[in-house]
C-alpha cells in the first residue's frame, strides 16, 4: 500500500514541490501562532476577474498539498485592499461620470455603479466570495478597511513609524526623482474630503504615534497611523500585513517580482521573515495583452461558467503556473476535453501516478467519475452540422451512438451539451468558412461516399476511421492535407474531429447526405 504522505514528500507535482519547500520553514520549529498561514490578495478596484479566481484555485492546491504531508494545521485568508484609494475609473462599468466624482475616496466609499451595494468596493468584494464559495473553497475573507479602522493593524504601524525611515531608505531608490521627492509610506486620509492622499510626511511623532502632513489646501495637520486614519502605500502595506498576520505563504504575477523584493526587505525591517512566495506567469488576452481588472479584457470567470464546467477552469489553472497562458474563449473546448481525459484515467492510477494528475489536486482523493461518452468538441461539431438548436437535438443523435445514456444518467454529457449548443452559435457558427473541394479532394469524397454506402461495420469509430484514412492514403501527400479538405469542405473550419468517431456519432446516412451538399457546394449557402 501507498502511504500518502511519504508519496506527496516524494511527488513532483508543482503544489508537492511547493508545500515541501514551505514545509522546511518549519523543520526545527512549528510556528509560533499554531498554523502555517496562506494568504491571496485581491484590489476590488474593479470586477473580479479570472486571475483573481486563479490566485486562489492555485493557492488552495498547495495547501491540500501542504496539509497531506504535515500535520501542521494551515488557514488560507483572501485579503481585499479595499482601503486603497480608486485612481481610475474601470472601462466596464456603468455611471462612468458619476463615478469621476468619487477619485481619490477609499474604495469602500466609492459609489456602487449597479445599485446593489452600499459601495463599490463592497460590490466586488461579495462577488468574489460568492463566486469562491460555489466552488467549495475553503478561506476566511479579510477586508483591508475592517482591519485597519478595528485596530487590528494598530501595533504594526506603529512600529512602520518607528522604522520609517528604513522603509523609506528601501522604496526611495526604487521611484523616480519627481516620485522620491513626495513619497511617504504614510497616505493619510483626509478628514475633510476623505481622499487617500499622495503627500509627503512633514513631521513623525512616534511617541504620539503620528504624523504631519500638509492638505492640499495649505492647511497642516496631525493624525494618527492608528485606528484608520492612514493607509499604508501598497508595497510597504504588502509588507506589513505579511508581518501583522505572520503570513507564510503567497503567490503572485510575474510582474510583481520586483514589488515582492521590495516588501520582503521591509517585512524584515519590520521584524518578520518575507513568506514563501511562488512567481506565476500572467494570462494573456485575445491579442497577447495582459488580462486587465479595469479594462474588462480577456474572459471573466462567469464567461468561462457560460461554455464549460468549473472542473475544467480549475484544470486550466492548474497547468504550468510558470508558463504564460493565452486565456480567451477558444481554450475552452481543449480544456473540457483534457479534464475528462485525465478523469477518466485516474481511478485506474496507482496513487503515485494519481498525485501528478491535475484531477488530485481538483478533487483530491474522492473524485466523481467522467461520463462524458462523447467529447466536448465532438459536440461542437455535431452542432454544426445538425443545425441544433436545443440539447434535446444533439441527445437524438448521442443516444443512437451510446444507447445507454440519458440526460438523468449522464448529467455532465447533458450539461455539456447545453454549452456546446451555446458555445457553437456564440463562436464557431460567426466563424465558420466552407469552400468548393478540388478535383483531387473530390475524388476522396466520392471514394468514401462509395465506403460508407457499402458499409456494414456499425458504428465504430476506429473502423470508420480506417475507411476516410484509405480515401486519402493514396492521393494525399501529406496525408493532413485530406483531413484539411475535410474540415474545411464539409465543417467550414481549418480543424477537426478525428472524423471516423464524427460519422459513428452523426450517423452513416447522415455523413453521406453532407458530402453530398459538400461537393454540390450547398453548405457555402
Amino acid at each position: 500500500m501507498f502511504d500518502p504522505r511519504e508519496e506527496g514528500i516524494k511527488s513532483k507535482a508543482w503544489p508537492f514541490e511547493e508545500a515541501r519547500r514551505l514545509l522546511s520553514r518549519y523543520k526545527d520549529v512549528d510556528p509560533s501562532k499554531g498554523y502555517v498561514l496562506f494568504q491571496t490578495g485581491y484590489g476590488p478596484s474593479g470586477l473580479p476577474h479570472i486571475g483573481t479566481f486563479g490566485e486562489v484555485s492555485r493557492t488552495t492546491m498547495v495547501k491540500k498539498a501542504f496539509d497531506i504531508i504535515c500535520d501542521i494545521p494551515s488557514k488560507l485568508i483572501c485579503f481585499s485592499d479595499d482601503l486603497d484609494g480608486f485612481r481610475k475609473v474601470p472601462e466596464n462599468v456603468p455611471m462612468q461620470e458619476e463615478l469621476l466624482q468619487d477619485l481619490n475616496l477609499p474604495l469602500t466609499k466609492v459609489r456602487d455603479p449597479f445599485g446593489t451595494h452600499k459601495s463599490f468596493a463592497n460590490h466586488n468584494n461579495e462577488k468574489l466570495k460568492n463566486f469562491l464559495d460555489s466552488f467549495g473553497f475553503e478561506y476566511e475573507f479579510a477586508s483591508s478597511t475592517e482591519y485597519y479602522t478595528s485596530g487590528k493593524f494598530d501595533d504594526a504601524l506603529q512600529i512602520a513609524l518607528e522604522r520609517f525611515e528604513k522603509i523609506q531608505e528601501i522604496m526611495l531608490p526604487t521611484l523616480g526623482e519627481e516620485r522620491r521627492a513626495t513619497y511617504s509610506c504614510f497616505l493619510p486620509i483626509s478628514p475633510k474630503t476623505g481622499h487617500v492622499l499622495q503627500v509627503p510626511t512633514l513631521e513623525r511623532n512616534p511617541a504620539k504615534g503620528t504624523i504631519v502632513y500638509q492638505e492640499p489646501d495649505g492647511e497642516k495637520i496631525e493624525v494618527s497611523v492608528t485606528g484608520g486614519n492612514v493607509k499604508m502605500q501598497w508595497k510597504p502595506d504588502w509588507a506589513m500585513r505579511w508581518m501583522a498576520l505572520g503570513v507564510d505563504y503567497e503567490m503572485s504575477g510575474k510582474d510583481l517580482i520586483d514589488s515582492v523584493k521590495q516588501s520582503s526587505k521591509i517585512c524584515r525591517v519590520l521584524g518578520k521573515p518575507p513568506p514563501e512566495s511562488l512567481s506565476y506567469e500572467l494570462f494573456n488576452d485575445e491579442s497577447g495583452q495582459k488580462i486587465s481588472k479595469s479594462k474588462g479584457n480577456g474572459l471573466s470567470m462567469e464567461d468561462w461558467l457560460k461554455y464549460s464546467s468549473p472542473e475544467s477552469l480549475q484544470y486550466f489553472m492548474y497547468q504550468k503556473p510558470k508558463t504564460a497562458k493565452r486565456l480567451y474563449f477558444d481554450v475552452i473546448p481543449k480544456a473540457t476535453d483534457e479534464y475528462h481525459q485525465q478523469l477518466r484515467g485516474y481511478r485506474s492510477q496507482e496513487l503515485p501516478q494519481q498525485l501528478l494528475n491535475p484531477i488530485f489536486h481538483i478533487h483530491g482523493q474522492k473524485t466523481p467519475q467522467s461520463k462524458m461518452e462523447v467529447s466536448f468538441t465532438m459536440l461542437l461539431n455535431l452542432a454544426s452540422v445538425a443545425a441544433a438548436s436545443d440539447k434535446e437535438h444533439l441527445w437524438g443523435f448521442v443516444q443512437r451512438y451510446a444507447p445507454d445514456t440519458s440526460p438523468n444518467t449522464h448529467p455532465d454529457l447533458d450539461q455539456a451539451t447545453e454549452f456546446a449548443i451555446r458555445y457553437y452559435n456564440d463562436f464557431v457558427k460567426p466563424k465558420k468558412k466552407y469552400r468548393m473541394p478540388t478535383d483531387l479532394e473530390r475524388q476522396g469524397f466520392e471514394e468514401l461516399k462509395m465506403r460508407l454506402s457499402e458499409w456494414n461495420g456499425g458504428l465504430d469509430p476506429e473502423a470508420l476511421q480506417g475507411e476516410v484514412y484509405s480515401c486519402g492514403r493514396d492521393r494525399f501527400d501529406p496525408l493532413r492535407d485530406w483531413f484539411s479538405a475535410i474540415y474545411e469542405v464539409l465543417l467550414g473550419a481549418s480543424q477537426g474531429p478525428r472524423f471516423g468517431g464524427f460519422i459513428a456519432l452523426y450517423g452513416i446516412e447522415e455523413t453521406i447526405g453532407l458530402i453530398d451538399r459538400g461537393l454540390r457546394g450547398e453548405l457555402l449557402k
